[in-house]
């Protein structure tokens, strides 16, 4: 098991950036598959992006370039570089952990990961 705990969400106006962090305590996360999952209000949890073997990604098509995810191992960090952001990313950003795998089917799957942060609120004005 590991703990996660996210930070770096803000409020924002349209096109703007941000940089999410998710800090991991109790295991190094380049053990793991971690993900970015994000949740507005009124709406299902849904996937942004993944990160397998700390160099194999994987982002939802919604994404459209406009994100980044990445890990420093050394720091035992999770980070989500966000940018160009519109009204429609204000979510709640969640990192979440999962057992590693090379099966990339199962990296944008919320079933997969057994371990998630408390989330960090990301509001995008227009």
């Amino acid at each position: 098991q590991v703990q996660l705990m996210e930070s770096g969400g803000g409020s924002v106006q349209s096109g703007g950036s941000l940089r999410l962090s998710c800090t991991a305590s109790g295991d190094q996360i380049s053990n793991y598959l971690m993900g970015w999952f994000r949740q507005a209000p009124g709406k299902k949890r849904e996937a942004v992006a993944a990160l397998g073997n700390g160099e194999v990604t994987k982002y939802a098509r919604f994404v459209k370039g406009r994100f980044t995810i990445s890990q420093d191992n050394a720091k035992n960090t999770l980070y989500l570089d966000l940018s160009s952001l519109e009204p429609e990313d204000t979510a709640m950003y969640y990192c979440a952990a999962g057992p590693a795998t090379f099966q990339e089917p199962y990296y944008l799957l919320d079933t997969w990961y057994n371990d998630w942060g408390q989330g960090t609120q990301v509001t995008v004005s227009s």
